[in-house]
């Protein structure tokens, strides 16, 4: 089909639920000599504003109608959208019936997603699906050729920008353009309002299952500088890397993104309440986790599980940033620190590290809210709940003969938080509230038994200590020990007491050598595989 580069336009329709702009796009296509049309509230404010504005209703010749559910679903209105103008059985069509041409539609979308963020019931929400808007944008985005089609605020300035370059006309490249950006806009409503409504069904598996996001930021690639990378949000008012704010610092790469959302949802598992927390991420496995009285001190316990892999990583607070622990980090190369806050001390002391880019939010995430992850395979998308598992003493099922003291429990409690957030198969020594060895991804159990049990001796060199610092340890495993191998190996580098999940066939063997080795045991029932 052939169409024209430039287009004129002369008649816009306007009706949007988000005013935001309204009076001055209005206006400034008033003052290009465009006529306006509008439905309902949106004709209101522009007529308050002093605006010539013919209603929809005049239009159609039908009035609004059921509560505004039927008010531009009509001939009059489809047509002047849809209309070839370069079709002569179109254009006669529109002569017979008296259609006229709408060359600018400008629509944004009942306020349905925020309804639903509101917690409103259920009819509430019905109500707030748009079927009119997504109606007309569908038929102007399809008829680009001729038709501009508007659902952004954020394209209101482009639009007028591109009317005055091109003396009142906009080229087909930009209709194109908000041609693609309108289907998108209606896809990721409807995808909105298709999850929403299998939650409220109680549907975890719906026949089919759409997925959306909103353009947060171009990056200059992803993990590698040969692949092109995008950052899109959701729109979820979940604390985090998505809804952070950055104070300072270049800006966020693929990797620091990745490493800074895993570094926030672990320091999320201690709430405020259970004292200051801290958490260093590299590559997105932990390399050291905290608790402490203060935060200075939960950064420094930190630190000294693992201070080689911590140089260029990711710190995350569970309390507001402080000077004092801010000036701790400062000592280092940091990538990102991110916390719920910070005071006016730590911001000055990070003043002079342009490169270090802090990162507040409004809260922590909730480990234990819903939520689902997505990871792409050839071919489809696998789906599945967050992991939201937590325990508690009265959960757990102690099987050695010597049950573990209250200071073993709450290590072993402490040590399970964190192996929730390393890779798979992930071991976790731990100590007095803190991590004293990590050992993650690999592909025997014992091999990370070994390498975490193999770090706390390099750091206790480091710090001139005579014993390694997994003596007096407890050992926390993601998943069960398939052999009393990787039991034994944690035993031989000092734990006193283990937690793991259980559930292999040789359980009998594991808790014998426990018994061996005179260890205490607990089973979770639960794993946290992490991939």
């Amino acid at each position: 089909m052939s169409h024209p580069d430039l287009a004129p336009l002369s008649r816009a329709l306007l009706s949007v639920s988000d005013k935001t702009g309204l009076v001055a796009l209005g206006q400034a296509l008033a003052a290009r000599g465009v006529e306006l049309l509008s439905t309902g509230g949106s004709a209101k404010t522009l007529r308050d504003a002093g605006l010539e504005v013919r209603d929809v209703a005049d239009v159609t010749g039908f009035p609004e109608m059921m509560d505004g559910r039927v008010k531009t679903l009509h001939p009059m209105v489809h047509g002047g959208l849809l209309a070839l103008r370069n079709n002569a059985a179109h254009k006669a069509a529109m002569e017979t019936h008296g259609i006229g041409p709408i060359d600018l539609l400008v629509v944004n979308l009942y306020p349905f997603e925020e309804t639903v963020a509101k917690g409103a019931d259920y009819d509430t929400c019905i109500e707030n699906i748009d079927i009119g808007g997504p109606a007309m944008i569908r038929a102007a985005a399809k008829n680009h050729a001729f038709v501009n089609v508007v659902v952004d605020v954020e394209d209101y300035d482009a639009l007028l920008t591109e009317l005055d370059v091109n003396s009142g006309e906009t080229t087909y490249a930009f209709r194109q353009r908000l041609a693609q950006t309108a289907y998108a806009r209606t896809a990721a409503y409807d995808v909105a309002v298709s999850t929403w409504m299998a939650d409220a069904l109680e549907a975890p598996t719906p026949r089919r299952r759409a997925v959306a996001g909103q353009l947060a930021q171009s990056l200059r690639y992803g993990e590698n500088p040969h692949q092109a990378a995008a950052f899109y949000i959701d729109g979820s008012a979940r604390p985090g890397v998505a809804t952070a704010t950055q104070h300072q610092g270049k800006e966020l790469s693929y990797n620091n993104i990745n490493d800074t959302d895993a570094a926030f949802e672990l320091v999320s598992e201690f709430a405020v309440a259970d004292g200051p927390a801290c958490a260093i991420i590299k590559h997105a496995n932990p390399c050291g986790v905290a608790r402490a009285e203060t935060l200075k001190d939960a950064y420094m316990r930190a630190f000294d599980c693992d201070r080689t892999s911590a140089f260029g990583g990711i710190i995350a607070l569970n309390h507001p940033l402080d000077g004092p622990t801010a000036e701790e980090i400062a000592k280092i190369f940091t990538e990102v620190v991110i916390a719920p806050g910070a005071d006016d001390a730590a911001r000055a002391v990070f003043g002079s590290k342009k490169n270090l880019r802090l990162l507040t939010t409004d809260g922590l995430a909730d480990p234990s809210g819903a939520g689902r992850i997505l990871k792409q395979v050839s071919g489809g998308y696998l789906v599945q709940d967050k992991d939201n598992g937590r325990l508690h003493p009265g959960d757990l099922q102690v099987v050695t003969k010597r049950a573990p003291s209250a200071q073993e429990m709450a290590d072993m409690l402490f040590a399970w938080r964190v192996a929730k957030h390393v890779k798979s198969n992930a071991i976790v020594y731990a100590k007095d509230g803190a991590t004293v060895g990590v050992g993650a991804g690999q592909m025997s159990r014992v091999d990370s038994c070994r390498i975490a049990a193999r770090k706390a001796e390099d750091m206790a060199q480091t710090l001139g200590l005579e014993t390694p610092l997994t003596q007096g340890s407890v050992v926390a495993s993601d998943a069960f020990f398939p052999f009393a191998d990787g039991l034994l190996t944690a035993a031989e580098a000092g734990a006193s007491a283990v937690i793991q999940p259980g559930g292999s066939m040789r359980d009998e063997d594991v808790i014998r050598a426990a018994d061996d080795a005179g260890l205490a045991m607990v089973l979770t029932g639960m794993r946290h595989f992490r991939h």
